[in-house]
């Protein structure tokens, strides 16, 4: 739990403290140019289409942590 703890945190001082970044590569930034409503509805789009490989991951992450022992959750055995 120890660990957990610490890693969120170190997640979060790293998003706290990095400079603000554009959800996209140099290519599509430059092809862009200056157009900033077309540029941030680029940004979501992209943020959208991350958050359902995120969802699935942590879900499949929370569910080997629950069954790491191969025990019930609550920790007694049928």
């Amino acid at each position: 739990m120890r660990y957990v703890l610490m890693a969120l945190v170190i997640a979060l001082a790293f998003t706290l403290l990095a400079e603000s970044t554009m959800a996209q590569c140099v290519m599509c930034r430059a092809s862009l140019g200056n157009n900033s409503v077309f540029m941030r509805n680029l940004n979501i789009g992209v943020l959208v289409l991350l958050v359902p490989p995120v969802t699935m991951f942590c879900s499949i992450i929370i569910v080997a942590y629950r069954h790491r022992k191969g025990g019930a959750v609550d920790g007694t055995e049928e």
